[in-house]
């Protein structure tokens, strides 16, 4: 049993964002602590362990000049928490929840733990409801439903920023009528926070919205707690108060550094270079907190930000973060120097739950007909460019010289878009069978004669 109130005077070490105590009694796991320096400041923490000696304080904030004598912890006796309301909507907080919009602190109705409960995964419900991004690379070819988890993959100098962006003021859902946006930044220097607020504040859609930021500069220890803070949130929103959230967590390598950086100061023995063995473990707190409950109205959609370090795909956070999520999108680097905006890679990126998503009465009945076509003819045109770079074009034959005219007009008619240009699925299917018709139609194998006949003719 926990006790409310307990304060001890006096700190044995400071180690980083790490503070030691002992000599207290009824500690619990996580258990939310006010740390209070000789200078008068308090700063937030929790307990991430416990000894029969006392325990270690994770502390939300800078611990550079505390005085190990003059230091004074105070134990609460319960866990984190966040106050939930409907003001919640069109507001903007720093990485512990506090307001960082120059207003009043949000009136709430309840205050719950930002650890969440756990959905009984015999009450979950199978997500099925097509969401809207009105970007043809992922609505035709990587569809995405109401309740699903699916990372974008990215690399450093990629335009992924511009995509969150344009996801963010542009995604809906045709099928319902209450739907906002949560936006996590973690980590992120403070002009590409600043340019999300000031995109989000042009286009109108700051009233659907709530950001958390955590910035660069921000204690490395609260970006840990950003997350959870952001789908305490999202939670009230889906299951309380029935809308459909869609929660952007960008980035997902700076949260999984920052869960390094204080293993490493608490001496954990690491694992796979340099991370914990349990960072399998805490992703999927995070990304299992998405999906639809059975008899609730709302639901929470999350895409993940996760820039590959060296471009590698087998790094652990992107590695684990594919175990743990229903698929990619992958953006590459190769197509960005076509000038391909924006540089989704179709054959490398997946959605696994969009059979179930898309189709008559969700998107369009010629939908799942269509995007198998695709994708078999994007691979004949990556097999005719290998060749072509081997034996030249003028070697090819005809039917893989069509192939090559195909690809060209696919990727400029149906992958690349404006930043400021969003099309309705039937728009996107339209300018696929617009690229499809380049093709004979006996190499359309993949698509239904009754299909054929109501779309391919021009």
């Amino acid at each position: 049993m926990t006790l409310a109130g307990v304060e001890r005077r006096g700190l044995t070490e400071l180690r980083g964002p790490l503070a030691f105590v002992e000599g207290v009694d009824g500690i619990a796991f996580h258990e939310f602590v006010d740390l209070v320096g000789s200078d008068g400041e308090t700063r937030p923490g929790r307990v991430l362990s416990t000894t029969e000696k006392g325990a270690i304080v994770e502390v939300f904030g800078v611990t550079d000049g505390l005085q190990l004598d003059a230091s004074r912890v105070r134990f609460h006796g319960r866990p984190m928490r966040f106050g939930v309301g409907p003001e919640l909507l069109g507001r903007v907080f720093d990485g512990l929840g506090r307001p960082r919009d120059a207003l009043p602190a949000p009136a709430c109705g309840d205050r719950r733990p930002i650890n969440g409960s756990p959905i009984n995964p015999c009450r979950r419900a199978y997500p099925r409801d097509f969401l809207e991004t009105g970007i043809s690379a992922i609505d035709a070819l990587n569809s995405i439903v109401l309740g699903q988890k699916i990372p974008i993959f990215t690399e450093s100098g990629l335009a992924h920023d511009d995509l969150a962006m344009q996801i963010i003021r542009q995604a809906r859902a045709p099928s319902v009528e209450k739907f906002a946006v949560v936006f996590v930044a973690l980590g992120l220097p403070r002009d590409t926070a600043a340019r999300y607020l000031a995109d989000l504040q042009a286009s109108g859609s700051r009233g659907r919205l709530i950001a958390f930021l955590n910035l660069a500069d921000d204690p490395t220890a609260e970006r840990l707690i950003t997350p959870r803070l952001a789908l305490t949130a999202a939670e009230y929103l889906a299951f309380d108060a029935g809308y459909h959230v869609l929660v952007v967590l960008h980035d997902i390598t700076n949260y999984g550094e920052a869960l390094r950086e204080i293993s490493a100061a608490r001496g954990e023995v690491p694992s796979r270079k340099g991370y914990p063995g349990y960072l399998y473990s805490d992703l999927a707190s995070l990304f299992e907190r998405a999906g639809r409950i059975a008899g609730r109205a709302g639901s929470i959609t999350q895409i993940p930000i996760v820039t590959l370090p060296s471009g590698d795909l087998s790094h652990p956070i992107p590695d684990l973060t594919g175990y743990v999520t229903e698929g990619q999108i992958v953006l590459d680097r190769e197509i960005a120097r076509r000038g391909i905006y924006p540089p989704v890679a179709v054959l490398s990126s997946l959605s696994r739950l969009m059979s179930d998503g898309i189709g008559e009465g969700r998107t369009r009945g010629d939908h799942p007909d269509v995007a198998k076509q695709l994708y078999a003819a994007v691979a004949r045109v990556e097999r005719a460019r290998g060749l072509a770079s081997i034996i030249g074009v003028d070697e090819l034959t005809e039917i893989e010289r069509t192939y090559l005219r195909f690809g060209e007009r696919f990727e400029r008619e149906v992958v690349a878009q404006r930043g400021d240009e969003s099309r309705t699925i039937a728009q996107t299917l339209d300018r696929a069978w617009s690229a499809l018709r380049e093709l004979p139609r006996s190499e359309l194998t993949r698509v239904s004669d009754a299909v054929l006949e109501k779309y391919y003719a021009p």
